[in-house]
């Protein structure tokens, strides 16, 4: 095929991103806000799995790797929850209904849902960790037959830094699943659990042999949370962590997200801690 012929002409570039359009935003913390993109050109857009990552372009900044935090396959539409750390991370979250952003993904390894199907499930989230957990979440009470017990521990540090507070309490609602939610501190209005996530665990209904972990905070939560369920009689290999590493081309080939021998764009985020742990133990890995 020549250069010039029509279809090399359209053909897209696996670097370019899509055209999506903010269709809703919401503040969920000061810092953080949660947006909800559809396709420019309309339809249902790439499938996505619970887990994955898109590459969400601010134009004429730059591009940063966001978790997907939800997606409606009719609609096409896709929702991402954007903490503002950086100039392009704050244009993200800035942007308006109405204003265009770029998509380029979906990337990485999902959640392994086929593996929990039949087997408890306990979904352990720190911070904006609980971002990635969401598709988790719903996709567990979409198909809650499917799944034995659910537990889920959220954790934040403080009550103004906990994520989708709405559904939370929806989520506490229900009989047919179990939620904690603990705070690192609070004032005299929270009158929830204080302590990190791990302070939970003993608490939490589950019976290792037969559960599977899904777990994403800060890589020292997940690191002592995987050690604390591991004390606890879960084997390594049932226990399933999101690292969000620092990536920045999605292809395994600028080396940021590189941890150990794995590149994370490629084979994560969502990696054993069977796998995970030897990585883990090492200082300024």
């Amino acid at each position: 095929m020549r250069p010039d012929e029509p279809a090399a002409i359209l053909a897209p570039h696996p670097y370019a991103p899509a055209p999506y359009r903010v269709v809703a935003r919401h503040a969920e913390t000061p810092d953080t806000t949660t947006l909800v993109l559809r396709p420019v050109a309309g339809g249902a857009g790439p499938a996505v799995a619970p887990g994955q990552f898109n590459m969400v372009y601010a134009f004429g900044l730059g591009e940063v790797a966001v978790s997907v935090s939800g997606h409606d396959v009719p609609a096409g539409e896709i929702v991402h929850t954007v903490r503002s750390v950086g100039k392009i991370s704050r244009s993200i979250g800035a942007a308006r209904p109405g204003e265009v952003l770029g998509i380029r993904g979906p990337y990485g390894t999902g959640w392994p849902m086929a593996e929990a199907a039949g087997r408890d499930v306990l979904v352990v989230g720190g911070g904006l960790g609980l971002a990635p957990l969401r598709p988790v979440i719903l996709e567990l009470l979409r198909r809650r037959a499917d799944f034995g017990r659910v537990e889920i521990i959220v954790g934040a540090r403080t009550p103004s830094d906990l994520l989708y507070t709405g559904e939370l309490a929806r989520w506490r609602a229900r009989e047919d699943l179990r939620v904690q939610v603990t705070v690192d501190s609070a004032g005299r209005d929270w009158y929830g659990d204080v302590g990190v996530v791990t302070r939970r665990l003993p608490d939490a209904r589950f019976d290792p042999a037969k559960t599977v972990v899904f777990a994403c905070g800060p890589e020292i939560m997940m690191r002592k949370t995987a050690e604390a369920l591991a004390g606890l009689g879960l084997p390594e290999s049932a226990i399933f962590l999101s690292m969000e590493r620092n990536m920045k081309c999605a292809f395994a080939q600028c080396g940021h997200c590189q941890f150990g021998a794995a590149f994370i764009c490629r084979e994560g985020p969502v990696l054993s801690y069977a796998r995970l742990r030897p990585m883990l133990a090492v200082r300024e890995l």
